[in-house]
């Protein structure tokens, strides 16, 4: 099993500058290849505390000079807010930089606020979207860029430096986080990328139909789905219960407030109807119930209790790429890094032991 290692750079504390916040969690992307991890991701936010990385292509070019071997993710770059053209030219400069070691993820995104940041029409993501990955993909793959859709008006122009003749197969993903992501990123034969939020049966229904769709668009069996947790390790397994409980409850609250899930302006947003749904289930529930099964979604425990749980999970979806994010909810800094540093030593290990049954990319 490959195993990867999230960047979101949140500030949820009181007395720790956005600097030292951004550059502890930026060295711990670093360390990630000396701790054994297959690859590091970096989210794309901005205007706020919840996660600020405004180019995640950036980041990742600063780690690729910093290391040799580790895999560079984008988890994901929200195609709505970039040029089309920019983000191929971009990643085409990045994959030459590192050798051919990008992992390009794309998304729509979530947020209100960042859409009104960039002046862009929410009600417009997924057609911007749907619209945008195919021409970076195209342009990823062919060295120009050209497009005359409704959104994008693009004559066509060489990217320079040109593409290095390497395969994209197994380097595309895309975000799927709602019933309408689903089938566009099937279409689009990238794989999935899913963050952890609910009871894993659900999530195994998602990616059964996202196999399945894949299946009927292209007649190949897509690659692994890329997991994505926030995960707390240490050895004593009650230590490791009270510190996710408070902290990954802490990231759920911030999850809430950026992504205004208390409002109900989803159901009036096209293509975003299903998280109304979500929005009120969780008034439902209320939100410490909503938060404590948010953690239970999510990893923590000893590492051997890690093991075990991915474990399970594979038993019930197949193969997969597991992605662990360290950094949340005003977890003190120090504490993170030690769990990153045991989760490597301890956990990566014994996933690596749990061999793919199918090869990504077939």
């Amino acid at each position: 099993m490959d195993v990867g290692m999230l960047l979101v750079f949140q500030n949820w504390f009181e007395n720790v500058s956005d600097e030292e916040v951004f550059t502890r969690e930026l060295e711990m992307g670093v360390q990630a290849e000396k701790y054994g991890f297959d690859s590091v991701w970096s989210a794309e936010h901005h205007f706020d505390d919840y996660s600020m990385c405004p180019d995640n292509l950036q980041i990742m070019a600063y780690i690729a000079s910093r290391t040799s071997r580790i895999k560079l993710g984008t988890g994901a770059v929200i195609l709505p807010w970039n040029d089309p053209l920019r983000v191929v030219e971009k990643v085409t400069m990045l994959d030459h930089m590192s050798k051919g070691r990008v992992l390009f993820g794309m998304g729509r995104g979530l947020a209100k606020m960042e859409y009104e940041g960039f002046r862009v029409d929410m009600n417009e993501s997924r057609q911007r979207f749907d619209e945008a990955a195919e021409m970076v993909i195209r342009g990823l793959r062919n060295g120009y860029v050209e497009n005359d859709g409704p959104f994008y008006k693009q004559p066509r122009v060489n990217v320079r430096p040109g593409p290095s003749g390497r395969s994209w197969d197994g380097r595309l993903f895309g975000v799927a986080m709602s019933p309408d992501s689903i089938p566009a990123i099937a279409n689009l034969g990238v794989q999935m990328m899913t963050f952890m939020q609910y009871d894993f049966p659900q999530h195994v229904e998602a990616i059964e139909r996202w196999r399945g769709l894949h299946r009927e668009a292209h007649g190949t069996e897509p690659g692994p789905p890329l997991l994505q947790d926030f995960v707390y390790c240490h050895e004593d397994p009650e230590e490791a219960k009270r510190v996710a409980h408070e902290h990954i409850s802490q990231y759920f609250l911030s999850v809430i407030k950026h992504y205004d899930f208390a409002g109900s302006h989803w159901r009036n947003t096209k293509g975003y109807e299903a998280y109304q749904v979500g929005a009120d289930m969780i008034r439902e529930a209320g939100m410490e119930n909503a938060a404590s099964a948010y953690v239970e979604a999510n990893v923590y425990g000893t590492p051997e209790e890690i093991v075990e749980k991915y474990a399970a999970r594979r038993e019930l979806a197949g193969d997969f790429m597991a992605n662990a994010a360290f950094c949340f909810g005003g977890l003190p800094l120090d504490k993170a890094e030690a769990s990153m540093k045991l989760f490597g030593e301890k956990v990566i290990p014994e996933l690596h032991k749990m061999k793919a049954k199918t090869p990504a990319g077939v």
